[in-house]
């Protein structure tokens, strides 16, 4: 399929070798398909789902599966672990009066989350054109994931990370695999606004989410989920709001599918962002007819962001799916957190805001009864494994959460006992009865 870049805010056009990240006038830009060349959807189907058994490396990652609505590339050129072969979980929806209820564990990714499904399609795209090094602002995920496609690829990277505001987890990865690591004074929003301009000055290839070839790969979260349903979408579809990449990604392929008749009925989105970095739920609280930055701060530091680069995206997302935004506190979002860890959905904080945002909205009615609904994990749990050990460990007041006594119910912390086989034996039996 022919495909153009194309300004979400003038409807300017370049051409998709462009290396632009915005648009003239400064708007954001999409990677636009022409529609009118795609197959019948059920010949497109068929052939989705006919890769699922082949060996060829593009065919088994769940990105490139979808090349044809994604990005046609020569196999040379694909970076590839392979991605995207994440599984789909159901989940108990009678405690919430709902009819049915899934988990998309985007954790299971190669780097542990749904950053990998970009990242692969940013750092192909990127190598196709030759770029000399990559650059991009993280609170984590994306340096990780960023850093290992890099090597793959052989190119240089470097990660601006906010000093101090990164888990460990994360941090690990981008060092592992080899990124030039520089940690700056300042927030997430500072280090995205550096790239960005460091990027257009010193001819470097930025692969945050701005950067419209990533959210080509985040669409398959989608698509992925709806071959994994039986080619159906549920109600309602969840997903934390940070820098609202997925949000647009989300939005960009319910309109593709809609129009490429893959589905007749549109699911809504449902947004959830931490109390503390909600400037994307302030702004729908009055239509998004203003926007206003903020200085986030938040336990779920993925999502710990306050001047996303994909509002306007985001925006058309939400209109287009009749959706909503909400907010969760981090008290709520651990509670959440802990309930998704004892299913062995292990995740961190940030992926957990969904399943908390979902209990706010059937308790206010906004998602009815007998409605389904997927929520998008978004991070593994060894992401953030000291927020995961002082949960377990009672130890909430050190991550900030005051005034959460249900929090202590979630203790679940190591005891010291002898090493004598009668007394641990002892012990067991007493945890039996």
């Amino acid at each position: 399929m022919n495909r153009q870049l194309i300004c979400v805010t003038c409807g300017s056009t370049y051409p998709v070798e462009d290396r632009r990240l915005r648009c003239d006038c400064g708007g954001l830009l999409d990677v636009q398909l022409h529609m009118d060349s795609a197959p019948p959807p059920v010949a497109l189907a068929a052939r989705f789902e006919s890769r699922l058994a082949s060996r060829v490396p593009q065919d088994l990652s769940g990105v490139w599966r979808y090349r044809e609505l994604v990005l046609e590339l020569p196999a040379d050129d694909i970076v590839t672990f392979p991605e995207g072969r994440t599984n789909l979980y159901a989940l108990d929806p009678a405690p919430l009066g709902l009819s049915a209820l899934w988990a998309k564990h985007e954790g299971e990714n190669p780097t542990g989350s749904f950053k990998d499904r970009g990242m692969t399609v940013a750092v192909s795209w990127a190598r196709h054109q030759g770029a000399r090094a990559l650059i991009c602002a993280s609170t984590g995920n994306t340096s990780a994931s960023l850093a290992a496609y890099g090597a793959r690829a052989h190119i240089p990277v470097f990660v601006l990370i906010p000093n101090g505001k990164i888990a460990q987890g994360k941090l690990a990865q981008a060092l592992a695999y080899g990124a030039h690591t520089l940690q700056i004074d300042g927030s997430f929003d500072d280090a995205m606004h550096a790239v960005e301009q460091m990027a257009a000055q010193h001819n470097l290839t930025l692969v945050n989410s701005l950067n419209p070839f990533r959210l080509e790969g985040q669409k398959t979260i989608i698509l992925d989920s709806f071959f994994q349903l039986g080619r159906m979408l549920p109600d309602w579809i969840v997903v934390p709001g940070g820098n609202l990449g997925n949000t647009s990604a989300f939005g960009k392929a319910l309109i593709e599918m809609k129009a490429l008749g893959f589905i007749d009925r549109v699911p809504r989105l449902a947004i959830i962002q931490a109390e503390g970095a909600s400037p994307f739920a302030r702004a729908a609280q009055g239509g998004f007819q203003h926007f206003e930055p903020m200085q986030p701060e938040t336990v779920a530091t993925a999502i710990r962001i306050g001047n996303p680069v994909n509002y306007a995206k985001a925006v058309r997302a939400i209109r287009f799916t009749d959706g909503v935004v909400t907010t969760v506190t981090d008290a709520e979002i651990l509670q959440a957190k802990h309930d998704l860890d004892r299913q062995a959905i292990g995740c961190e904080p940030a992926s957990a805001a969904t399943l908390a945002g979902l209990r706010r909205l059937t308790r206010e009615q906004v998602v009815r009864p007998g409605e389904s609904a997927l929520l998008i994990i978004t991070g593994n749990l060894l992401k953030d494994p000291d927020t995961t050990i002082a949960l377990a460990t009672g130890q909430t007041a050190a991550l900030g959460i005051q005034g959460a006594p249900s929090l202590d119910a979630c203790a679940n912390g190591p005891r010291h006992v002898p090493s004598d086989p009668e007394t641990i034996a002892r012990i067991i039996e007493e945890e039996l009865q």
